[in-house]
């Protein structure tokens, strides 16, 4: 690893791979697994609580004067007015987890004014350590990432997340769907969004979209994209995507043409027509935007579940 990283930065790497050695332990036996349900195929596990406390805790003893936005605790620890603030989603890819299925990481990524400053995704089951600090490229392990060099949309293969939280607009995805999959060369859904994001920057994508992601699912992998010479924005085009639960992520001339077909889509765009006529209201701190858009998940009571007892129909998420 590079001896000019970034003193934050190297705290994020410490803290991601402490998360990582308490989620590699759990996956060795499953069975005794406790997992609770947030809500429709949704779930959390006693791994996500334990990885995001063994993160938080490196965090604020290196940086104790930090805000923390974590996915499980919400804001409950850290400094809540500071200008820095630690985004944390501790097991990206949790029903993959609880399957056995090893594509799931940490991201941990740094905010200073809203603006993402440190980045790191750790895939505890390769140890692959993605990290990128602002200014200064993106790298997997010791090799520097770029995005590939792919212009044509024929020839590009697409990332994406299926909708499967009850409320998901699903056939609107469906649309999406039929329109991306018919101009490109082919599309994948593993499960983790930091994950997608991160092989966009290394090439292995050409592209990632998705929606109804929070900004602990994107924040870090989002940062990696663009020092690696790709694009992110929302389904617009626009860099707002944070709290706008929609991105997509691609090489420049992928990207054009992935917003030219999701912009009919956009949640923006159709939240936006009803106001047309209201007068502008200033525009928000982006900090305090993606925290007020990230309210604390609720807290839920970890039962105890076999994996025999999980759901087997074809629709739920792997």
């Amino acid at each position: 690893m590079s001896q000019n990283i970034h003193p934050m930065l190297n705290i994020a790497i410490r803290a991601a791979r402490a998360a990582g050695a308490i989620i590699n332990r759990a996956a060795l036996d499953l069975d005794v697994l406790k997992i609770a349900a947030k809500g429709t195929n949704d779930f959390v596990t006693e791994v996500d609580h334990a990885a995001e406390e063994a993160v938080i805790d490196v965090l604020l003893e290196a940086y104790p004067g930090h805000g923390i936005l974590a996915e499980e605790s919400g804001r409950d620890r850290g400094a809540r007015h500071s200008d820095y603030v630690w985004i944390i989603d501790p097991l990206d890819g949790t029903t993959n987890f609880i399957h056995g299925l090893p594509i799931y990481a940490v991201s941990i990524a740094l905010s200073f004014r809203g603006k993402i400053e440190q980045a790191v995704v750790y895939d505890p089951a390769r140890n692959d350590l993605f990290y990128a600090s602002k200014g200064r490229g993106a790298f997997l392990n010791d090799r520097r990432l770029r995005v590939s060099k792919r212009t044509r949309m024929g020839e590009a293969l697409i990332g994406t997340g299926f909708p499967f939280r009850k409320g998901d607009n699903f056939k609107r995805y469906l649309k999406i769907f039929e329109e991306v999959m018919q101009s490109c060369a082919g599309m994948r859904r593993p499960g983790a969004a930091a994950l997608d994001l991160c092989y966009v920057a290394a090439g292995w994508y050409d592209g990632f979209f998705e929606t109804g992601l929070n900004p602990w699912d994107v924040a870090a992998g989002s940062l990696m994209v663009t020092e690696a010479g790709g694009l992110v924005g929302n389904f617009t085009g626009e860099a707002d995507y944070l709290h706008q639960r929609e991105i997509v992520a691609a090489t420049p001339r992928i990207y054009a043409h992935l917003v030219q077909t999701l912009a009919p889509y956009s949640r923006v765009i159709k939240e936006a027509e009803p106001a047309a006529h209201a007068p502008a209201s200033p525009a928000p701190d982006a900090t305090q935007a993606f925290v007020d858009a990230a309210a604390p998940a609720p807290s839920v009571k970890a039962t105890r579940i076999r994996k025999a007892d999980l759901p087997k129909n074809d629709d739920a998420p792997f």
